[in-house]
């Protein structure tokens, strides 16, 4: 199969009239959001949905998204719409929101994983949108990668895990946040499944308290299903081998740096993803600037290249941690997601050196 690019940002329209007759013909579509690019279906076609999981080598106990063009779409998904998901809607569409609810009888099972409910959100993204309107059907679509790897962020992070896959790319530059979309199962109360750009300060100061599934920063249980996108135990994860260092901002350097010695020594290559504040601990080590800590969303806009790109030159990635707050929260759970929970607490052995 011959991968056609198309680059919306000069033909807006020639790549959503063509997704969205692919996606009506039952074929596959990346497309661009405000999040991640996104591997598109006709959401309400089961066999159509199947393909993604195929071109993604994905479990097919893994729940997909139902991405929408209009909020009013969802009182056919859903078997009913709450007070509190309509008003999520109302601050929050579009934007970078999924909210997941008990599914109507139209929702295949494909999406669900067999789950009785389903996540539904509307992108902020218009070319995400339009592609939508085109499709004239709701469209199915986790990110645009092989399973388990970095979320891709442009259309070449699509183009090279997915050429041959798929009949069409749409380019619509690179995404600006840089994660997926937070997750929110509507519930007494409801909770984040998924951390994202819309914080758990921002949800609260719309519907009150908001609780964080436990598994946000640590692994489901055996056997746990997962009812949400992004909870499996290793995800997000290059090529190379990822350590994430925690810890007040000197120890973490500390640390990362007598890490690197001992990896290096041991004849591996190492890259570190650092912070603009922490920069001038690795003269003279091969490192990358991801970020800011003061501003956790500039750490979110870059991880998953980040990984992505240095992931493919390095044998070991050594990490820097953040506080989980505000966004925050979003880039510890992919980044200890990308590490397999492989995380070190620089705080409580700073001196220590080696692998732990």
């Amino acid at each position: 199969m011959k991968t056609q690019v198309i680059d919306a940002r000069r033909q807006p329209e020639a790549g959503t009239q063509l997704g969205g007759q692919l996606i009506r013909a039952g074929e596959l579509v990346a497309f661009p959001t405000e999040t991640v690019y996104g591997l598109g279906a006709n959401g309400l076609c089961g066999a159509a949905v199947k393909k993604i999981f195929e071109a993604k080598g994905r479990p097919s106990d893994n729940p997909l998204i139902l991405h929408v063009s209009r909020k009013n779409e969802v009182h056919r998904l859903w078997d009913s719409v709450p007070e509190t998901a309509q008003r999520l809607m109302d601050a929050f569409w579009p934007g970078p929101l999924t909210l997941v609810y008990k599914k109507a009888d139209i929702v295949p099972d494909e999406v669900t994983a067999n789950l009785p409910t389903v996540a539904v959100r509307m992108p902020e993204n218009k070319t995400a949108r339009a592609l939508i309107r085109a499709a004239g059907t709701p469209v199915a679509a986790p990110s645009a990668n092989l399973s388990g790897k970095p979320s891709p962020t442009t259309a070449q992070h699509v183009l090279e895990d997915m050429e041959g896959r798929i009949p069409l790319i749409i380019d619509g530059g690179p995404c600006d946040f840089g994660l997926e979309s937070t997750v929110v199962a509507i519930g007494s109360p409801p909770v984040i499944l998924r951390p994202g750009a819309v914080t758990q300060e921002m949800l609260e100061a719309v519907i009150g308290p908001v609780e964080l599934h436990k598994s946000l920063l640590s692994p489901l249980r055996e056997g746990e299903a997962a009812p949400s996108p992004g909870m499996k135990y290793r995800h997000y994860a290059p090529d190379a081998e990822v350590v994430a260092v925690t810890g007040s901002a000197e120890h973490i350097a500390r640390r990362i740096s007598a890490l690197y010695d001992a990896y290096s020594a041991a004849g591996k290559r190492c890259v570190i993803l650092a912070t603009e504040q922490t920069r001038h601990f690795y003269h003279g080590k091969e490192y990358v600037i991801i970020g800011d800590r003061e501003r956790p969303e500039t750490l979110c806009e870059n991880l998953f290249s980040a990984l992505r790109e240095k992931g493919a030159e390095a044998d070991v990635l050594l990490c820097e941690g953040v506080p989980t707050r505000g966004a925050g929260l979003a880039f510890m759970n992919r980044l200890l997601r990308a590490a397999g929970f492989q995380c070190i607490d620089a705080d409580r052995t700073p001196q220590e050196g080696g692998k732990a």
